[in-house]
């Protein structure tokens, strides 16, 4: 047992002994804020706040909910929706946005609105990432008398690719930010189709400099409009700079997107922010992108002032299994080998997690280029090689024989074998085929845009992660038309330009679960001073799934979008998974403490503030359209009795 589960246990055993009961009246305790989508700047997703413990956390109540009112406006807009949001606590008001865009401020005790801006966007659009709003910036103008209107701001984006300014006191459009608070994003973007471009992610804001990435259609075409990356003086709104992720790929190279649609960080003091990128285009079929693809699938370091490019190391090359880097670099301070040093964490959907040096992108832990398998489509130029970190081991798993198939039953079971027989199934980075190939982990992950939570007194990252089988089938040009119109109901994209359209489906058994074996759903620890894994545990039952199934089979977790957070106490906070709890891990264990039954989906990370003495566990509970969990508009804050 490492020193850190020994220093949590000891706090557990003390705690244990003291408050078997839950005392009388909870001590008030400093208050503490939750400035950013991550907690801080960098992302870490972690709280000092130790109010709530191991020993007494089996008492959480709810405090207050807060409804958006969107169940009741939205109509079937609701099908189309996932309530991903993070609030952030500056002060006096917590500032949540709804899918759809509309930011509210809110009484961080009681949950009472105090105010509301509703951006009016279009909810007939039918956008690739659904209707979603993960967060908002706060960013306090240090040239501005403290009680000017606009000194300090909230920063949103919205789905149709606007960046607003409002007064976070009033909610009011800021006047001298662009034309009458809003700037237009897409202006003079060229769009496939009216919905091919939204923005999903909160912006961020370094100095004077707010920046925005967008959320760009996947799998259309070759000439996919180009993943530009804008930023906006902070208090105009005039254009400042832009960043191509491909604009390094070299001449020849014909693609587009490389967008960022994940959370971005940044690093004030060294004046950085940190890009998530992702995939050229199209996803599975890259011979007119020959090369690596150099910024695309990268974590990229940009001087925020210019947009001039620091570093950038590449976490997948050439990519074909739509492998984006899905999730916010996460800036910490590690030790590893026994030197400490600035660190940037990077989690991908391949279950991996790069350690890289902040100031040049070198790896902090190495990282090998191994051989892997080749014999692409016709045309298709792959890379040899691809990167691997030597620590922590991987945390998904990535290869599956016919005999591995699960089912509840054998009929069921059965059909899964036939259907992982029937596929290209060669392990990590097996290319897209016409005969169908399994992509494993599934383009959701591994770690998706929930990222990890890192706990700088104890050197730890908790992570989740999913486990499913996507089978990938690249379909000739000349046949997608009729492919389409035969399954109407399945994912099949049409690559325009290129020889291969291409099919992306979740391979379920007759009864709708994975026919990869469980656990499906995993939360892992992992000691960052010599990579190991502390411990991992299965996410979530099969209960709202499948129902009554939670009584015989166990220990499946299940898939999960949202991250976790990490208090000071020793507990490890999430909801993510599709059986609708919010849990409370013991941190030095893996045990699970305590879960909390939500009205919907809580597929967003949590966050927790202390207020007045008291602390608070939010998180939103309004499900996602593309996961099938249970609908719903409400915020939901947790804490001890009084």
């Amino acid at each position: 047992m490492n020193k850190p589960v020994l220093q949590w246990g000891v706090i557990a055993l003390v705690l244990g002994l003291t408050a078997c009961a839950p005392p009388p009246g909870t001590p008030p305790a400093p208050d503490a804020d939750w400035g950013f989508y991550g907690g801080d700047a960098g992302g870490q997703r972690f709280s000092s706040a130790a109010q709530i413990t191991p020993a007494n956390v089996k008492t959480l109540k709810v405090a207050w909910t807060w409804s958006s009112g969107d169940m009741a406006t939205k109509g079937e807009a609701m099908d189309r929706a996932a309530f991903e949001a993070t609030p952030i606590l500056v002060g006096k008001r917590l500032f949540v946005c709804s899918p759809f865009n509309e930011i509210s401020a809110l009484d961080p005790e009681t949950g009472r609105q105090i105010w509301r801006h509703d951006p009016a966007i279009d909810t007939s659009m039918d956008y690739p990432n659904d209707f979603t709003c993960r967060g908002v910036a706060h960013w306090r103008d240090a040239r501005a008398p403290a009680d000017q209107p606009c000194a300090e701001r909230i920063f949103a984006a919205t789905n149709d690719r606007r960046l607003i300014a409002l007064d976070a006191a009033s909610g009011k459009p800021c006047p001298g930010f662009g034309a009458a608070g809003t700037v237009d994003v897409g202006a003079g973007v060229t769009l496939r189709r009216p919905a091919g471009m939204q923005i999903t992610s909160a912006p961020v804001v370094v100095g004077g400099v707010v920046i925005v990435g967008s959320s760009i259609d996947d799998n259309q075409a070759i000439d996919e409009t180009k993943g530009t990356v804008r930023a906006y003086d902070a208090r105009t709104g005039a254009p400042r700079w832009t960043f191509d992720p491909l604009g390094r790929a070299g001449e020849g190279y014909r693609a587009g997107a490389a967008n960022v649609w994940a959370p971005m960080s940044t690093d004030p003091a060294r004046g950085l922010v940190f890009l998530p990128t992702s995939s050229a285009s199209p996803d599975f079929y890259g011979a007119a992108r020959k090369g690596d693809g150099r910024d695309a699938n990268s974590v990229v370091a940009l001087k925020a002032e210019t947009g001039e490019i620091a570093w950038a190391f590449q976490t997948t090359h050439h990519d074909v299994w739509d492998y984006d880097v899905p999730a916010q670099p996460t800036l910490a301070t590690i030790t590893w080998g026994g030197i400490t040093r600035p660190a940037v964490l990077q989690a991908t959907k391949q279950g991996l997690l790069f350690t890289l040096d902040r100031e040049t992108g070198a790896p902090i832990i190495p990282v090998e280029e191994r051989p892997v398998p080749q014999d692409g489509a016709p045309g298709e130029a792959l890379s040899p090689t691809q990167p691997f970190p030597v620590a922590p081991r991987s945390l998904s798993p990535n290869t599956i024989t016919p005999k591995e198939a699960y089912g509840l039953t054998p009929w069921d079971r059965g059909a899964c074998r036939k259907l992982i027989a029937g596929a290209q199934r060669g392990g990590l980075y097996t290319p897209p085929s016409t005969k169908g190939t399994l992509v494993y982990p599934f383009t959701g992950g591994g770690v998706n845009w929930g990222g990890l939570a890192f706990d700088p007194t104890h050197n730890i990252v908790f992570v989740n992660t999913s486990s499913a089988l996507h089978k990938v089938t690249l379909i000739p040009a000349d046949a997608v038309a009729a492919a389409r119109k035969a399954e109407p109901d399945q994912e099949i994209s049409p690559q325009t330009g290129a020889p291969y359209g291409a099919k992306r489906e979740i391979v379920l058994s007759p009864l709708g679960l994975p026919c990869n074996p469980p656990p499906w759903g995993m939360l892992h620890a992992v000691d960052m001073t010599d990579g190991r894994i502390l411990w991992e545990v299965p996410l979530g039952t099969t209960q709202d799934l499948v129902p009554f199934s939670q009584f015989f089979v166990r220990g499946t977790g299940t898939p999960n979008f949202g991250g976790p957070i990490v208090t000071g106490s020793g507990l490890v906070f999430i909801g993510a998974a599709m059986d609708r709890y919010l849990r409370a891990f013991d941190a030095g264990t893996g045990k699970e403490l305590w879960k909390g039954r939500l009205p919907a989906g809580g597929q967003a990370t949590p966050m927790t503030y202390v207020y007045k003495g008291r602390q608070y566990v939010v998180i939103a509970a309004g499900g996602h359209a593309k996961s099938g969990t249970k609908r719903g508009d409400q915020l939901i804050a947790y804490a001890l009795p009084k």
